[in-house]
């Protein structure tokens, strides 16, 4: 078994109950990396980059979650560990480097011991996240699905300019409105930026495009929901957004 008794779950249920047809998801809400595989090889400073996590992700969610009366399932583990928002045969699942920092408690691992962590964290997670579409399918309610994440203002080398992104596949007329809402004068809101989904994603495609159901992620720039109250001022705007 990967995780012991006394450590938490592979996954959170926030508001379960909740009453907003939309459903968020926060993949990548923890930096935490269980008690078996050590460190990975990687100092504490390394594990709590991004890399590691969804900075601010997590408060914003549940901030979020708070004001939509919607709920939030969360991952509990690091992205490090398995990434809950790529498909199984994809390398960075598991990734042997992320960014440009390696990480040696992923390097050569055996097809038991990457079985072992999708099993572990990654099954039961989209699992949960599935038994609640289908059952809210059955009970005829509606279902918009809503990833948050968080990125970094600079990667490799090269700044961003966007405070906030909305990515899509098929939901574009959900996600032009997003970003129209969350327009504002001194805001700059990606379209498919800084990122698009593509053969790399799970949660749109799988929980929301295959399903025939509105689906998109939202990226905030980390820098300004590091803190609990850029967390809820971000939380405010996509409220009124999604509300």
């Amino acid at each position: 078994m990967l995780l012991g008794p006394d450590e938490p779950p592979p996954y959170g249920v926030v508001n379960p109950d909740g009453a907003s047809d939309i459903l968020l998801i926060c993949e990548h809400a923890s930096p935490a990396i269980p008690r078996a595989l050590g460190d990975l090889g990687l100092s504490e400073a390394e594990r709590r980059r991004h890399i590691g996590w969804d900075i601010g992700a997590l408060d914003m969610a549940l901030d979020l979650s708070a004001r939509l009366d919607a709920t939030l399932v969360h991952s509990n583990w690091s992205r490090l560990v398995v990434d809950c928002n790529r498909p199984l045969d994809r390398p960075s699942l598991i990734p042997e480097t992320s960014e440009v920092t390696r990480v040696p408690g992923n390097l050569g691992l055996s097809a038991a011991e990457r079985a072992r962590r999708i099993d572990a964290l990654f099954r039961p997670f989209h699992e949960a996240i599935a038994e609640r579409i289908e059952a809210r399918q059955t009970a005829g309610r509606a279902t918009i699905v809503v990833g948050l994440h968080s990125f970094t203002p600079v990667y490799k080398g090269v700044a961003r300019p966007w405070h906030a992104g909305i990515l899509y596949a098929a939901a574009r007329p959900l996600a032009q409105r997003l970003i129209a809402a969350l327009s504002q004068p001194g805001l700059v809101i990606g379209e498919n930026e800084p990122y698009r989904i593509d053969r790399d994603d799970y949660t749109v495609p799988v929980h929301g495009d295959a399903r025939g159901l509105p689906a998109v992620l939202v990226e905030i720039r980390n820098d300004l929901i590091a803190d609990p109250a850029g967390a809820s001022a971000w939380a405010g705007r996509l409220a009124a957004a999604l509300g």
